[in-house]
């Protein structure tokens, strides 16, 4: 029910049933609602929606017609995807999802993530010359390459948390790492504190697993005594959380606070996640001066890494060269006690035998020269957010946009809650953006719209001017079958 709030509001001078069939079609597509989800009774749904069953029976028959339900007798109806074939150009689809016949990402504005940057094709150079001296091997390395893994450990003892390679397991991304920590430390059933609003691929992780999703809500930053509160109430044994730049607030949780959470962490005995993929992309110091023109100044510190506050069997820390360098290296690693690692690695040998040696080596290379490239691409990152932040204040006054301390996206508030609307709008006029609902559990964050800025500014700029006539289109009908044949 809380995702179904305003159904109507949504798509004005529109019949109910297609108002409750496209609210309901776009929970499907978004995630929210999964396939193979039981729906209430058309009785039990217009009951609820205080509307008549009417409504309710010929939304269900049109989500049907559709094919994003099915039902019999007896059994009910659920939610299905419609059946593409496999076809690239099915309406249903982003592009992005689809094949990408645009590989640039114009109109994009679900993806937090940079392009490459210029030493990435010098470092899969580098990389390949290195590719004989390992082909007379079998090529399986489950733990990581040694050489990789001593560079990451050198990273987390010059980050001021000593490290050694035995305490790094290379994965083929953080979600990986993720899906490996969840598979050892995870029992079904058990409740997983997460912050609120969060990342949705994890949270959406947590849930496969069989985790129970608590939230700790984190917009106005990290309350560890509440955190702490939570963690006793309800039994939580374990917790993840993005305290570095995190994802979409832009927060980082300072050396005191991360002094104070481990207190806690060693009080309650309460394991953490941290996911570190953020931490590179640091704006406190380039933002400032990006906006007055000025040189950039030398960088604040970064807080330590939250594992260098609390006992080291409590902490197990996720990173990536993905949001760092970039998304098609697909590497990761886990940073953990040594005994735990172990496990990992005993475990990730049942899903695959290692990751790639060549997108290895070429992170060693990036990780090598890492002081440039986080300084281009932190100025680039500034740029690119002030460029967004003017769009959004020229087109969108009304809305209210935070700076963010870091990261790749800003977090806007909308003044109604009507961020599904405006994602359904903005896909007809070609743009894809991720409403706020995706960040939160059961449907919370309706007024709040995720926005990246990991584009050109050009791009920003016209996809702002198609947000702002997607906000303005309340008014306008908005029906299933136009978004199915524009989309």
């Amino acid at each position: 029910m809380p995702m179904l709030t305003d159904w109507r509001a949504a798509s004005e001078g529109v019949p109910g049933y297609r108002a409750l069939a496209d609210r309901l079609r776009l929970l499907v597509l978004d995630g929210r609602l999964p396939v193979d989800t039981v729906l209430p009774s058309e009785r039990t749904l217009a009951e609820a929606l205080q509307t008549s069953r009417t409504t309710t029976t010929s939304a269900y028959r049109l989500l049907r017609e559709m094919g994003f339900a099915e039902g019999s007798q007896g059994a009910g109806t659920w939610t299905t995807l419609p059946r593409t074939e496999g076809r690239a150009d099915s309406p249903i689809w982003p592009e992005h999802l689809s094949g990408d016949p645009d590989p640039i990402g114009r109109g994009d504005f679900s993806s937090a993530a940079l392009e490459a940057p210029a030493e990435l094709y010098p470092a899969y150079a580098a990389a390949l010359a290195e590719m004989p001296r390992y082909l007379p091997g079998n090529g399986y390395v489950t733990s990581g390459l040694p050489l990789l893994r001593a560079r990451i450990a050198q990273r987390y003892t010059e980050a001021g948390l000593p490290t050694t390679p035995e305490q790094i397991l290379i994965t083929n991304g953080a979600l990986q790492a993720l899906h490996l920590v969840l598979d050892v430390v995870l029992e079904r059933g058990d409740r997983v504190l997460v912050e609120h609003p969060t990342y949705p691929a994890a949270a959406q992780t947590i849930r496969t697993m069989g985790g129970r999703c608590v939230p700790v809500p984190v917009e106005d930053g990290w309350d560890v005594q509440r955190m702490g509160t939570l963690i006793r109430q309800t039994g939580a044994h374990l917790a993840y959380l993005m305290v570095d730049f995190h994802n979409p607030t832009g927060h980082l949780l300072d050396e005191a606070g991360r002094r104070e959470l481990g207190a806690m962490i060693a009080d309650t005995g309460c394991r953490i996640i941290v996911d570190e993929t953020m931490r590179d992309l640091d704006l406190r110091t380039t933002l400032p001066a990006a906006r007055a023109g000025l040189a950039v100044p030398e960088p604040l510190p970064m807080p330590r890494p939250l594992a260098a506050f609390a006992p080291a069997e409590h902490v197990i820390t996720l990173g990536s060269a993905s949001k760092s360098f970039w998304g098609g290296l697909r590497i990761g690693w886990i940073r953990a006690s040594q005994p735990l690692i172990r496990r990992l690695a005993l475990a990730r040998g049942n899903e695959d035998m290692g990751g790639p040696l060549l997108e290895q080596l070429a992170t060693v290379h990036l990780l090598e020269n890492q002081g440039p490239i986080r300084a281009h691409r932190q100025q680039l990152l500034a740029e690119r957010c002030i460029a967004l932040t003017e769009a959004v204040h020229r087109n969108l006054p009304d809305w209210t946009v935070p700076v963010p301390q870091g990261g790749l996206s800003l977090w806007c508030q909308l003044p109604e809650p009507r961020s599904s609307h405006v994602a359904a709008a903005a896909r007809t006029l070609g743009v894809w953006l991720t409403p706020g609902p995706r960040f939160g559990l059961d449907g919370a964050f309706e007024s709040r719209i995720r926005l990246p800025y990991a584009r050109s500014t050009a791009d920003l700029a016209s996809m702002t001017e198609a947000l702002a006539q997607a906000w303005r289109s309340r008014g306008r009908a908005h029906t299933l079958d136009d978004d199915l044949t524009t989309v």
